[in-house]
């Protein structure tokens, strides 16, 4: 949980501090305002590029320096910072109570998820989407998953590089490539796995309410290191043709259905799969309350402007009590249900004050 945020340069936040409470944050304002900017940042205390997926240097202030920083201070004292330097605009740098520290770190001390607009379309989208929510969702149960990803990755980049390669090479290289694919490739499958089981599980005992219940499974490749490892091997030449290597966890799909209505997720309606979507998160952040030894962060841009009055009620009595919660919405009317312990902030023109 953070207890304080701080931006400096960030998007149109020339300098803001927030303080926020232990529950709902919620800001509100004028479209263009600054507020999912604020989301954004508490984005990036997590691996990854946020929850734009924006290139760093598009996230400095315009008219500013050309470098920003987001530091939060958490309950417990510890402190997350991260930014660019205006003479190194695409390199990250991270630090954790001062000390330099990769990003995958940083899932070490806070789990954090959202919800925004762009995401309502999921559904539609390519394998590679789904997979990066799942990811997004395993990483808050396992802070290691990161680290598998990026190793992954990596070895799997210099594998296509050098099947590609019209230069003769050694074998040996191609073999130490797949065993490390082999190693990270199974780590990340299991760890995926046991996320879409613990969350089937809450999904199925959960009692039908104002929202859809969905219904979870994990396609695509399955198996185990050695299995990894020998598929890799007998296909060097079907992957070479190819231009990329086709078996493995970055082939897999989450694949989610109404679970009421025995149908997949891409025939429902956009007022179901955002229904859907939103069913997800909240079983993930009663998963993570229960499980984790820090409650999840949640970012829910714009979460509550299509819901009528009835469901608001419903998704904030769900959201009571799981972890801090942020917020935003251009009216305060949507924020009415809350308690008088919410932080309720208004945003206008990159400035905070008290809502």
């Amino acid at each position: 949980m953070l207890v304080r945020l701080a931006l400096s340069d960030f998007r149109n936040h020339a300098d803001a501090v927030i303080e926020p409470g232990p529950g709902f944050v919620a800001l509100t304002g004028e479209n263009g305002a600054g507020k999912t900017n604020v989301l954004e940042a508490v984005s990036l205390l997590a691996p990854g590029r946020g929850l734009r997926r924006a290139t760093f240097p598009a996230m400095a202030r315009q008219g500013g320096p050309g470098g920003f920083g987001v530091a939060a201070t958490l309950i417990g004292d510890a402190v997350l910072g991260t930014g660019v330097e205006p003479r190194a605009p695409e390199r990250r740098i991270v630090r954790i109570n001062g000390a330099g520290a990769p990003a995958t770190a940083l899932a070490e001390w806070l789990a954090v998820l959202w919800l925004t607009p762009a995401m309502d379309r999921l559904f539609a989208e390519p394998a590679s989407e789904r997979r990066r929510f799942l990811d997004r969702l395993t990483l808050a149960l396992e802070p290691g998953h990161a680290a598998h990803a990026t190793r992954y990755e990596t070895a799997m980049r210099e594998r296509n590089r050098l099947l590609a390669d019209d230069a003769p090479t050694d074998p040996q290289w191609l073999v130490a490539l797949e065993a490390r694919m082999g190693e990270h490739g199974a780590a990340i499958d299991a760890a995926r796995r046991r996320t879409v089981a613990a969350l089937s599980a809450i999904l199925e005992s959960a009692s039908e309410g104002p929202f859809a219940r969905p219904s979870l499974a994990l396609e695509g490749w399955a198996g185990d290191r050695d299995g990894l490892v020998r598929e890799l091997a007998q296909g060097r030449g079907r992957d070479a043709a190819a231009g990329r290597t086709l078996v493995g966890p970055h082939r897999a799909d989450l694949a989610v259905a109404h679970r009421d209505k025995a149908q997949a997720a891409a025939l429902c309606s956009t007022g179901e799969q955002k229904a859907l979507l939103l069913g997800i998160v909240l079983a993930h952040a009663d998963l993570v309350a229960a499980t984790m030894p820090h409650p999840p962060v949640l970012l829910l841009d714009e979460v509550a402007a299509h819901l009528d009055p009835i469901r608001r009620a419903a998704l904030f009595d769900r959201l009571a009590g799981k972890g801090q919660v942020w917020m935003t919405g251009t009216e305060d009317a949507l924020f009415a249900e809350l308690g008088q312990e919410a932080t309720r902030l208004h945003v206008a023109a990159g400035q905070l004050s008290p809502a």
